[in-house]
C-alpha cells in the first residue's frame, strides 16, 4: 500500500512540476532596464557570400549596441532583431564587398547605416551608437576542415 502511496505521489508531483514550467515558459518576463545607457551583444550572424554561382563562404559578425534604458522600456519589441536583419541586408546586398579582402570593408559607415535604418524602422532614436565586435569571413574551405 505504501508502495502505491509513494508512486501516486511522484506521478502526481511530477506532473504539477511539469505544468507549472510549461506555464512560466509561455510567460517569458520582459527584459528590465537600469535607468541610463545600456550595452547589449546581438547574436552571431552568419551571411553566405555567393560567387561564382555558389556559396564560397560566410561573413560572420556579432554588433553590440547602445541604446537609452528608457526608450528600450517603451519600445514593443526589442530592437536586436532588426539590427541582424539589418546587418545581413546589408552585407548580403553590397556588391562592392570584398569578402577576401574584409580589411578594406568600410565598418564606420556600415554601423551608421545600421543604426539609422533600425532607428527608421522603429520610428523613435533608440539606437544610439552600433559597433561592430567581429566579422570576419570564412571560407567554404575551411568550414570542411
Amino acid at each position: 500500500m505504501t508502495g502505491v502511496w509513494a508512486c501516486i505521489v511522484t506521478v502526481g508531483a511530477g506532473l504539477a512540476m511539469s505544468y507549472w514550467k510549461e506555464s512560466h515558459a509561455a510567460l517569458a518576463p520582459k527584459q528590465e532596464y537600469a535607468e541610463g545607457l545600456v550595452y547589449e551583444k546581438t547574436r552571431v550572424i552568419h551571411v553566405p557570400m555567393i560567387a561564382e554561382g555558389s556559396v564560397q563562404g560566410y561573413v560572420v559578425a556579432r554588433l553590440v549596441f547602445t541604446a537609452d534604458a528608457n526608450v528600450l522600456r517603451q519600445l514593443p519589441v526589442p530592437p536586436e532583431a532588426f539590427i541582424v536583419d539589418e546587418a545581413f541586408r546589408n552585407i548580403y546586398g553590397d556588391e562592392k564587398i570584398d569578402f577576401k579582402n574584409l580589411s578594406r570593408y568600410d565598418l564606420a559607415h556600415f554601423a551608421q547605416t545600421v543604426r539609422e535604418h533600425v532607428n527608421r524602422r522603429l520610428q523613435v532614436d533608440v539606437l544610439q551608437d552600433v559597433l561592430v565586435q567581429d566579422f570576419n569571413y570564412v571560407s567554404k574551405d575551411q568550414i570542411r576542415r
